[in-house]
């Protein structure tokens, strides 16, 4: 059996017929004072045709673009970023952000620390984290383009936020993951078990050190884009039974997570998790988790 087969055949046992596809490009809409027709008109005229994406509040897919869309006026502006639209999904998660003290674990490129800062109307604080020093500039030429006031960005591994001496209300964790094909066409020849299973433990690790930052009544958001369950529902089992979490219903676009994993049974809250396999977006996931009390 060849390696794509290999994957393919996992897949299908966990509920999707393998579908070689490429996700649309999408945007998100940053100016909360903008309206969308005129956004659509002023993007228009510059050459760039824009659709709803009816799961998001303010996504679009590029129909049609003469131009690139990282370098018109209206983005070099800040008023919209480049976003998958299934990534544009953990930040709008979390209950009653705004003035929280909000952690992006894993923030580079930082689409999502922007996110989260419209969302908390430039109130409260965001700690911005990543391990890379080149991610990190573009991280911080994110969120100089788009006037973000509310953040602080660290060079820091998120298994290293002990050294914040910070407790958090909300933690998003974008974690490090193995992707998936709809990014890489060739990821089938690139990856192997081994890989996953060392990213899966990566993500424990970040998992568990955040769960200790996290304050009373806090909020994880974890999400991926792997297709692999040893880095999501395996991993959301393992962090309801260690970390004194519980996992939350949550109301997005997505089917429900797989409960029997290649004949194991998990936790029957896993169902709660949302998997989004590739179609018009990337292939993705991502759950909610509530401290216990």
């Amino acid at each position: 059996m060849s390696k794509k087969d290999f994957f393919i055949s996992r897949y299908k046992q966990l509920g999707w017929d393998f579908v070689n596809i490429r996700p649309n490009q999408a945007v998100r809409i940053n100016n909360k004072n903008y309206e969308p027709e005129e956004f659509l008109t002023r993007l228009k005229n510059s050459r760039i045709l824009l659709e709803k994406i009816p799961f998001l509040k303010n996504g679009y897919w590029v129909t049609k673009s003469k131009v690139s869309v990282g370098a018109t006026a209206e983005y070099l502006l800040g008023f919209y970023s480049i976003q998958g639209a299934a990534s544009q999904i953990p930040a709008s998660l979390f209950t009653k952000i705004k003035g929280k003290k909000v952690l992006d674990a894993c923030a580079a490129p930082g689409g999502k620390t922007v996110q989260l800062a419209k969302l908390m109307g430039n109130t409260g604080l965001i700690v911005a984290l990543d391990v890379n020093k080149r991610r990190l500039r573009a991280l911080s030429n994110q969120l100089e383009r788009c006037h973000i006031s509310n953040s602080i960005v660290y060079l820091l591994d998120a298994r290293q936020t002990s050294l914040l001496n910070l407790k958090f209300d909300r933690i998003l964790i974008d974690a490090p993951c193995s992707g998936n094909f709809t990014m890489d066409k060739n990821w089938f020849n690139r990856r192997t078990l081994k890989d996953i299973k060392r990213n899966a433990r990566l993500q424990r690790e970040i998992l568990a050190k955040c769960a200790d930052c996290l304050g009373d009544h806090g909020e994880i958001v974890y999400s991926t884009c792997s297709l692999e369950p040893e880095e999501n529902e395996l991993n959301m089992d393992w962090a309801t039974a260690n970390l004194n979490l519980n996992i939350e219903k949550i109301d997005c676009y997505g089917v429900k997570g797989v409960s029997n994993i290649f004949g194991k049974k998990l936790n029957n809250t896993i169902t709660r998790c949302r998997r989004i396999w590739p179609g018009k977006t990337q292939g993705f996931f991502v759950c909610k988790l509530r401290k216990k009390w």
